[in-house]
């Protein structure tokens, strides 16, 4: 169905010639945003129970010196690196699965990994964290496949459908983590690894999360692959693409990115979600131009979300993870009302 563009009766046609400029997020835009990220980042290292300003940083003293670099440093390349990972790996999905409200919170993919996670511990309680994150990377594939192998067979008629499909699933996964975690007496760890925080963040506890940096410049050298393979199998087919392997190389990467971040700082809830979406309402669909602008807010999501949980409660802190699933679930609920008009 094509869109037509009404004009008033007695309006003057643009002059020929003259092309009329797309309206949406320009590339200004991005260089302002990007500009209040980094001033944001650099005013989130002087937010905190210890006392650290600007002038400070002339002439630190060991106490001040050991705060920046051990702690406060760390946590800002933690959310940094964490949040833009998480918005990519849940724009991969919306792609691949042709669904927006497709990501690793509303496929069962975080749930997989807690699973893997209290598995590892339970039958190797000695195993590294690497080794738990590569349990939890496993669990994650199979979960995540078997949910896009669930969706192919089932006939969904609306697109509200299929996350809750998925947030279902993550619901059966979810209670077989807690009754495993509760029987062994493992609730207290579960809970740590499922809630967000970066709080526990210090240097020598965080160097996993450069490998998800990895996979997000992989999803971007990959990118016009998943818009072919987000059209279907027979378009992809037919233009030469390798679906299958497009979706599991797709998969491999959200799972891997999930994995590593839940491991390392905990779940964000809705950040794969939400980011995704938003960017894409005001950019549009081109994979490989939305996803720089994904990653970028998406940090800045988890920013700002980290900022409100270390002064929401001065000196105390909450975490980031309850603070994004209340801004997650508002912007979730609009989204949702706002498909349901579009659909009416």
């Amino acid at each position: 169905m094509t869109r037509t563009t009404g004009r008033r009766s007695g309006a003057a046609p643009a002059p020929s010639g003259q092309v009329r400029r797309r309206r949406g997020v320009q590339r200004w835009h991005v260089a302002v945003a990007l500009g209040a990220l980094a001033l944001a980042a650099s005013a989130s290292l002087f937010i905190g129970v210890s006392d650290l300003t600007p002038a400070d940083l002339l002439d630190p003293d060991e106490a001040q010196a050991r705060v920046l670099w051990t702690s406060r440093v760390p946590r800002l390349l933690a959310i940094l690196l964490a949040g833009s990972a998480m918005a990519v790996a849940g724009l991969v999905m919306m792609h691949l699965t042709r669904n927006r409200f497709v990501s690793p919170q509303t496929a069962g993919t975080t749930e997989w990994v807690g699973l893997g996670i209290v598995v590892a511990t339970l039958w190797l309680g000695g195993t590294t964290v690497l080794g738990k994150m590569s349990i939890g990377v496993v669990f994650a594939l199979v979960g995540t496949a078997f949910f896009v192998w669930l969706l192919q067979r089932l006939v969904l008629t609306d697109v509200v459908v299929v996350p809750l499909v998925g947030i279902l699933l993550g619901g059966v996964v979810s209670a077989v983590t807690t009754f495993l975690a509760y029987r062994f007496d493992l609730l207290q760890s579960m809970d740590a690894w499922m809630n967000g925080d970066f709080s526990g963040v210090l240097a020598g506890r965080y160097e996993l999360l450069w490998l998800v940096l990895a996979a997000t410049v992989l999803a971007y050298l990959w990118a016009d692959r998943f818009s072919v393979a987000g059209m279907g199998e027979s378009f992809a087919i037919n233009l030469g693409v390798a679906y299958t392997r497009v979706v599991l190389v797709g998969l491999a990467i959200a799972s891997i990115v999930t994995a590593i971040v839940v491991v390392s700082v905990g779940s964000i809830p809705f950040l794969g979600l939400v980011v995704p979406n938003l960017v894409t309402l005001a950019m549009g669909d081109n994979l490989r131009r939305v996803l720089p602008v994904t990653a970028l807010t998406g940090a800045a999501f988890v920013l700002v979300c980290d900022v409100l949980a270390r002064t929401i409660r001065y000196p105390y802190e909450v975490p980031v993870g309850m603070v994004g699933g209340v801004v997650g679930g508002v912007l979730f609920v609009w989204l949702l009302l706002r498909a349901r008009r579009r659909a009416l």
